[in-house]
C-alpha cells in the first residue's frame, strides 16, 4: 500500500519546520491522573448535577496528590490543578447545603490558613458572609493576611478589602479593623479614608445603640413595677372576696339546717310551735347574734385592714 507523499511529510515535520534525523519525535504529554479526576468531577457538578459524586471525585484527586507527593512525582502538578479541585468541592458541599463544612474540607488538604490560595480564602469569606456566619473564617482570614508572605501577593490588597467589609465590620470588630487600615500598606490613600470613614460611622452607631438600650432597662423596671402592683392590688381583692365568702358559708350553712330541721318537725309534728321547742329557739337566737357580730361594720372594718 502506498503512503500519500504530503502525508509522510506532515509526520515528519514538527511544529517548528521538518524534523532532523537527530530531533526525537515530539509527542504531546498525556494528561496525569488528577486532572483527569478533575475533568471527571467537573462533568459530575456541571453534567449530571451529581454533588455527591462530584465531592468523592475531588476527594480521590487529592488522594492521588498525597500517593504522590510520598513518591516525589507532585512537582509538575500546578497549583491551578489544586485550585480547582478546591474550587468544584466548595461548589459541591454549598450545593448539597453542607456549606459549614467548607472551611474544615479546605484546611484539611493545605493544613494552615496562611497557605490557602487567595482565590480559595475569596470564596471561602464571600461563602460565610452570605450565609450570615462571618466569624466563621475571622481567625482564618486574620492569619492569612499577618502572613508576610502572602502580603507580597497581587490579592492581598483585594482580599484585606474583602475581609474589612465582610467580616470585621459587620462583626464589629472596629479596633481590628482601623489596625488594618492603618498598619498595611495594601490600601491607597482614598481606599484608607473611605475605610476610617466606615469606620468612624460604625463606631458611632455602636455608641448610639448603647445607651438607648441602657434606657430601656429603667422604663421595663418601671413598666414591672406597674405591672407587680397591680397584680398585688388584684390578689388583695381577691383574697378579701374570698374570705367574705367562706366567712359566711358557715351561717348559710347553720341557717339552712336550722329550717330544714324545723320543717321536718312541723312536717311530723303540726301541733308543735316555736315554743314547745326551746332548744330550736336557743339557736336561732345564737344564729342571729353571730350573723350580727360578722356583718358589723367594726367587724367588716378589721377584715379589710
Amino acid at each position: 500500500m502506498k503512503t500519500d507523499s504530503s502525508t509522510s511529510a506532515a509526520l515528519l515535520r514538527g511544529p517548528g519546520g521538518p524534523l532532523r534525523s537527530s530531533e526525537p519525535v515530539r509527542v504531546a504529554p498525556a494528561p496525569s491522573a488528577v486532572v483527569v479526576l478533575l475533568e471527571e468531577a467537573a462533568d459530575f457538578l456541571v453534567v449530571h448535577r451529581d454533588f455527591r459524586a462530584a465531592l468523592q471525585t475531588c476527594e480521590r484527586a487529592w488522594q492521588s496528590l498525597a500517593n504522590d507527593a510520598l513518591l516525589d512525582d507532585a512537582a509538575g502538578t500546578s497549583l491551578e490543578v489544586k485550585c480547582s479541585l478546591c474550587v468544584v468541592g466548595i461548589q459541591a458541599l454549598a450545593e448539597m447545603d453542607r456549606w459549614q463544612e467548607v472551611l474544615y474540607w479546605v484546611l484539611q488538604y493545605y493544613q494552615v490558613p496562611e497557605k490557602l490560595p487567595p482565590q480559595i480564602l475569596e470564596l471561602c469569606v464571600l461563602l460565610y458572609s452570605k450565609m450570615q456566619e462571618p466569624g466563621a473564617v475571622l481567625e482564618v482570614a486574620s492569619a492569612w493576611l499577618q502572613d508576610s508572605d502572602n502580603q507580597g501577593l497581587p490579592e492581598y490588597r483585594t482580599l484585606a478589602g474583602l475581609h474589612l467589609r465582610q467580616v470585621l465590620l459587620p462583626l464589629g470588630h472596629l479596633s481590628e479593623a482601623e489596625e488594618l487600615v492603618v498598619g498595611s500598606a495594601a490600601f491607597s490613600e482614598e481606599q484608607r479614608l473611605g475605610a476610617l470613614q466606615a469606620i468612624s460611622t460604625a463606631r458611632q452607631q455602636q455608641k448610639h445603640e448603647q445607651p438607648s438600650s441602657e434606657d430601656q432597662k429603667p422604663n421595663q423596671e418601671g413598666s414591672f413595677s406597674h405591672k407587680f402592683l397591680s397584680l398585688l392590688m388584684l390578689l388583695r381583692r381577691l383574697w378579701d372576696s374570698a374570705v367574705s365568702h367562706l366567712l359566711s358559708l358557715p351561717f348559710k350553712k347553720s341557717l339552712l339546717a336550722t329550717l330544714i330541721l324545723c320543717l321536718l318537725v312541723v312536717r311530723f309534728d303540726p301541733a308543735a310551735s316555736p315554743s314547745s321547742l326551746p332548744f330550736l329557739c336557743k339557736l336561732a337566737q345564737i344564729l342571729h347574734w353571730i350573723r350580727e357580730a360578722m356583718f358589723s361594720p367594726l367587724h367588716q372594718l378589721c377584715a379589710h385592714d
